[in-house]
């Protein structure tokens, strides 16, 4: 469909014109015990409450209702190489299981508002604790399985759960994780100790229980099964919340994002056929994991609330066995839509770069692909892009919007690509940018990436019991504006350009330059993998750019005649002004989990400044080996 036929604008002037018009009728594709009294109340809250007086449940929406009228379709399709297994769950099944583990919460003394923590591997327990959850109007606060016991306990200190429900291991790759021995040291830490511990022991490696704390997950629910025990839906407030996922803070204290039940609903529901232009009964996979805002959004619940059927995926784009491995449950499964981080396509062109594994797999029924998570360099976007012929989306938002902010709206028809841009905002959001001093800047000018307020539904209210901070993190800096972070600039047609976090700005002798803009230049040249790039100190010009590279399999030159190369092209596309002087080679590059490249943490070491090991980190001995290539280069600090 041609930007002349996409309905975008039209949509979009709508909503600009009526938000809660809009909204309002959005808001009727969700089944409401009660619909809202007023549709926004702008004196409630922050910046004003989505949907107040309104009454729901999200369980009911995401399972019930199509547990009555397509019971036999299957919601939940786990799908797991690193154990050789696969499920189907129907919704039918999944409503069964559900009403089950939610009865059991409720024996263990979890009610309305109380917190549960959920430290899971990715199999479909954790979903269906996330659901009991929402079910019985408990607020679940799920915590990536395998962070570290430091981690876990200052968010059982903050959430203070009246139940953690955990397994006995999580399996990454080829090497299995104990779960259990972290979940007992971060409960031995915390001051906030749960009442109960519920189990579910994977035969990889069965964990060792504690008398009355730990119940086993699989005789616990087959004790409630056998009593005939299920959990009606509990009405809860459209306001209350639904989660708690925490962020990485910047004072090391973790940021709790609350997120209410209605206005999710709602954005979901509204953003799978609208955004993603995926129907009822087809099949979404989004490869990320159930400890992300990803897997909250576009594994669990607006799959389930779309009427789709989800993909639950145990295993990584590379080694499990192969770089075909997505391209295996795309066929396998009938899958029309995927939605991965970029840095999982930079994997998977590494390791297989004429992309010769994907012949062998039908991928008929696949329609388009989205990324998001990092900036999409235009590169990975234009080899996706070749080796798929489908329509390859970037799109921007964050943990904090729990929805897409900026992106190509497929359902209403797709507007022209341009590559590094994720597009245009959707209806709810006003995206302007904005100088140090707060003023607007012209078109094509960096500064500061903002979006007006109100935030529209699905977006934090607040933070989990810090709304000072709230205030202060996002909402004070720009009066009247939420600050995303983020830094770029909104060119002519009203494309967004994201080209940072506002740190990954450097100032190279006074000019204001995008890492962003640099990495661009440096993944187009046909040796580079991915790439990452960094301000590093300097005493003539303030910061100067230094660049990190991890070459393609099989590349002919020497690294030495690379980074020559690299230093070369930068001057050529952005020139010497960019004082870009510094290529590096290196085997890999330090990531979190969810597949973000550690910048900050890279700019410390090489800066000389303190620094800790994050822990959401992939791999922590990556650090090391940056810190002992930037001394051999006589870099660091």
């Amino acid at each position: 469909m041609s930007s002349t036929q996409s309905r975008y604008h039209e949509v979009y002037a709508r909503w600009k014109a009526d938000p809660e018009g809009f909204w309002a009728e959005a808001a009727r594709e969700i089944d409401w015990i009660k619909p809202a009294d007023k549709v926004f109340d702008a004196a409630a809250g922050a910046y004003g409450t989505w949907f107040a007086g309104a009454v729901c449940n999200t369980c009911y929406n995401a399972v019930d209702r199509h547990a009555a009228t397509r019971g036999d379709q299957a919601a939940i399709i786990y799908d797991s190489p690193v154990t050789n297994s696969k499920r189907s769950i129907s919704y039918a099944e999944l409503r069964d299981e559900v009403a089950t583990l939610a009865a059991v919460l409720q024996d263990m003394g979890v009610q309305k508002g109380d917190r549960v923590v959920i430290y899971m591997p990715m199999i479909p327990e954790a979903a269906f604790a996330m659901l009991a959850c929402a079910r019985i109007g408990a607020i679940h606060s799920v915590v990536f399985g395998g962070f570290a016991a430091k981690e876990l306990a200052t968010r059982i200190d903050d959430a203070k759960p009246k139940a953690i429900l955990s397994a006995s291991c999580g399996i990454e790759g080829a090497r299995t994780i104990p779960y259990k021995p972290l979940l007992d040291e971060a409960i031995t830490l915390s001051t906030s100790k749960p009442d109960a511990c519920l189990v579910y022991q994977r035969p990889q490696c069965e964990a060792s229980l504690i008398k009355g704390r730990d119940l086993d997950w699989q005789k616990t629910v087959a004790g409630a099964r056998q009593a005939g025990k299920q959990a009606e839906c509990v009405p809860v407030a459209s306001t209350d919340p639904l989660y708690v996922l925490y962020t990485s803070g910047t004072t090391g204290k973790p940021k709790g994002v609350v997120r209410d039940n209605g206005g999710y609903m709602v954005a979901l529901k509204w953003s799978m056929g609208n955004f993603f232009g995926v129907e009822p009964g087809e099949v979404f996979w989004a490869a990320s994991d159930v400890g992300w805002v990803v897997g909250h959004s576009y594994i669990v619940y607006a799959p389930l609330l779309q009427g789709c059927t989800a993909i639950l995926y145990e295993g990584k784009p590379v080694g499990t066995p192969d770089a075909g491995a997505y391209w295996r449950v795309i066929a396998d499964h009938g899958v029309v839509t995927l939605f991965t981080a970029p840095t999982a396509f930079r994997a998977i062109k590494k390791e297989d770069p004429n992309a010769d594994l994907l012949k062998q797999y039908d991928l008929a029924a696949f329609r388009a692909l989205f990324l998001a998570g990092e900036r999409a360099d235009p590169d990975t976007v234009k080899w996706a892009e070749d080796i798929l012929k489908v329509p390859v989306i970037d799109h921007w938002w964050q943990t904090e919007t729990g929805w897409p902010v900026v992106g190509n709206p497929l359902g209403l028809g797709a507007l022209p690509v341009k590559h590094g841009s994720p597009t245009v905002p959707l209806p709810g959001y006003t995206v302007q940018v904005l100088d140090e001093g707060g003023k607007q800047v012209p078109p094509s000018t960096m500064g500061a990436i903002v979006i007006k307020l109100p935030l529209p539904p699905g977006a934090l209210p607040t933070l989990w019991q810090a709304e000072e901070r709230f205030r202060d993190a996002y909402l004070s800096v720009y009066p009247g504006y939420y600050n995303t972070s983020d830094a770029g600039y909104i060119d002519e047609d009203g494309y967004v350009w994201v080209m940072g976090r506002t740190d990954d700005i450097i100032n190279v002798a006074g000019h204001r330059l995008s890492t962003g803009g640099m990495e661009e230049v440096l993944a187009s040249h046909p040796a580079v993998a991915e790439c990452a790039v960094i301000g590093v100190k300097d005493a003539l010009k303030g910061e100067v750019p230094c660049g990190f590279v991890v070459l393609k399999s099989g590349v002919q030159k020497t690294p030495e005649e690379i980074e020559k190369d690299l230093i070369g092209l930068v001057r050529e596309k952005i020139g010497p002004v960019a004082a870009f002087k510094i290529a590096i080679t290196v085997p890999r590059l330090p990531k979190t989990r969810s597949g973000k490249i550690l910048r900050g943490t890279m700019k410390k070491i090489a800066d000389g400044d303190p620094w800790t090991t994050p822990a959401t980190i992939d791999d922590p001995i990556i650090l090391e080996e940056i810190g002992d290539v930037l001394k051999a280069r006589g870099l660091a600090g």
